[in-house]
């Protein structure tokens, strides 16, 4: 089992910036691939980034590429999304997310393990 926790949401203005972590424990997830994600009310679960523990190779949605940044620090077993210029379309509640093949890491139905989700908020 993988316990996961999100932190770091908030309420910010467009143009600013927000880190949100994702805290991993239980069974170690370095062998793993972890990946966050975000919805909005009414929508599926939409892919934002991810990354590959093991080699860590990474790869982000279109939609937030040159802005966000995935990266992760191996002693504290935790993995970061650094959002930079942040636009009110990027207000969501985030979610990380363990355990999913590579070749399939960004659909969500193929994560094993979620948290609970960060609100995220960007006001025009």
């Amino acid at each position: 089992q993988v316990q996961l926790v999100e932190s770091g949401g908030g309420l910010v203005q467009a143009g600013d910036s927000l880190r949100l972590s994702c805290a991993a424990s239980g069974r170690t997830v370095t062998r793993t691939t972890v990946g966050w994600f975000r919805q909005t009310p009414g929508k599926e679960r939409e892919f934002v980034a991810t990354l590959r523990w093991s080699g860590g190779s990474i790869a982000y949605a279109d939609s937030v590429k040159g802005r966000f940044t995935i990266s992760r620090d191996n002693a504290k077993n935790t993995v970061y999304l650094q959002m930079n210029s942040l636009k009110p379309e990027d207000t969501a509640v985030y979610f990380c997310a363990a355990n999913a093949p590579w070749e399939r890491a960004d659909k969500a139905s193929e994560y094993d393990y979620w948290g609970q989700g960060t609100q995220v908020t960007v006001s025009s």
